[in-house]
């Protein structure tokens, strides 16, 4: 997925994000994850923002934003 996210791929992004929450194939960071879902979900990717709203929601990796991570949701959800 590193190459496909690299060049801006949002599934790709979001994909490796995922990866990396789990430490599935790289080294897990919490961190580099939400680095991830932010640029897939700033695309209009609707999992990426649903991911994003719930890193917010919980404090994994970003900081406690109970506010953005609601914006998030209704984004995602507008999306069906």
């Amino acid at each position: 997925y590193r190459k496909a996210a690299d060049q801006g791929d949002p599934r790709a992004q979001y994909h490796l994000g995922v990866c990396h929450q789990k430490g599935a194939g790289v080294e897990e960071d919490q961190v580099a994850a939400v680095a991830l879902f932010t640029k897939a979900a700033e695309q209009g990717l609707a999992e990426a923002q649903c991911e994003l709203g719930l890193c917010l929601f919980t404090g994994k990796g970003s900081a406690l934003d109970l506010e953005r991570a609601v914006q998030w949701f209704r984004w995602a959800a507008e999306q069906g």
